[in-house]
């Protein structure tokens, strides 16, 4: 028995035949294909990638074959004039100023005077910033870092360590020069035998490299936001206590303090710039995953 064709039910059109093939329209089973049944795309685009064999992202973010932490990729135009050419500009100025007892200098003397309480919490703030307290809190991270990398079987695991502790040992290979060349006075409190060393802020400076660097490698290391925004916080927090303490207490000027905020930006930046290139390049040598989609 000979099977009767349906009749197409298209409007205005009330004749029988047998099915046409439609121009622009693609069967989802076609005759001759590799396998029974087999699917195809009507635009003959591969099919959709399996999640094991993606592509890692080349600056260690989502995606990324683990355990290469993630870390910005790059500052980008505005970055590298914000974080090296403003606080460049802006130290020049405040170093010119101190050097000729400009006006600026001079508001300095005067905004310090009406500050100064020389209480003895103020002087513990301070101490945050001497180098028997910031430098070991550096140096337990730099090894914490260094295992940390060299278990998740990083290339030049101890690379970053190293370029962090080359980082706080140039703060007095900077800082100590500076304070010979400018020669500027202490404040009153300090007294007459203080010396003349004071510019920039050797407290403000150990205090910013050492907890700055300390927060830079550990942040990737981090899982959560909140452990993250709560180590951010806690960096800035000492790095705003340590110059209130030495301001309030008498023991530097408020452009001390200035001084070496800038200088300590543009090295942080420059960190943070040398980690990212790092980092991008540990995630390119890091095997990537072969396995199937599970």
């Amino acid at each position: 028995m000979r099977d009767t064709p349906r009749p197409q039910g298209t409007v205005g059109d009330t004749g029988s035949g047998p099915p046409q093939l439609r121009p622009g329209r693609a069967l989802a089973h076609t005759l001759g294909a590799s396998g029974s049944g087999s699917p195809h795309r009507s635009d003959s685009r591969p099919p959709q990638t399996p999640r094991g064999v993606r592509q890692p992202d080349p600056d260690g973010r989502l995606g990324t074959t683990p355990p290469v932490p993630g870390r910005p990729s790059s500052f980008g135009l505005l970055g590298l004039l914000g974080f090296f050419a403003l606080p460049a500009v802006l130290f020049a100025l405040i170093t010119w100023q101190v050097v000729v007892g400009g006006p600026l200098a001079r508001a300095d003397e005067r905004l310090s005077a009406a500050v100064v309480q020389p209480e003895r919490i103020y002087g513990f703030l301070s101490d945050f910033g001497n180098s028997t307290v910031a430098v070991p809190v550096l140096a337990a991270v730099l090894v914490y870092v260094a295992w940390r990398a060299r278990a998740a079987r990083l290339p030049r695991w101890w690379l970053e360590p190293a370029a962090g502790a080359v980082l706080m040992a140039a703060v007095p290979a900077l800082v100590v020069p500076l304070k010979e060349l400018t020669a500027r006075p202490g404040p009153p409190t300090m007294g007459p035998d203080s010396g003349t060393a004071f510019y920039p802020s050797g407290h403000t400076a150990t205090a910013v490299i050492a907890y700055g660097t300390a927060t830079l490698l550990l942040l990737p290391w981090l899982h959560g936001r909140r452990s993250r925004r709560a180590l951010l916080a806690a960096c800035a927090a000492l790095n705003l206590a340590v110059p209130f303490g030495l301001i309030r207490r008498g023991y530097h000027w408020p452009l001390d303090v200035a001084g070496s905020w800038c200088l300590c930006t543009m090295l942080l930046a420059a960190l943070w710039l040398f980690l990212s290139r790092s980092s991008r390049r540990s995630s390119s040598r890091t095997p990537r995953s072969r396995s199937g989609p599970s």
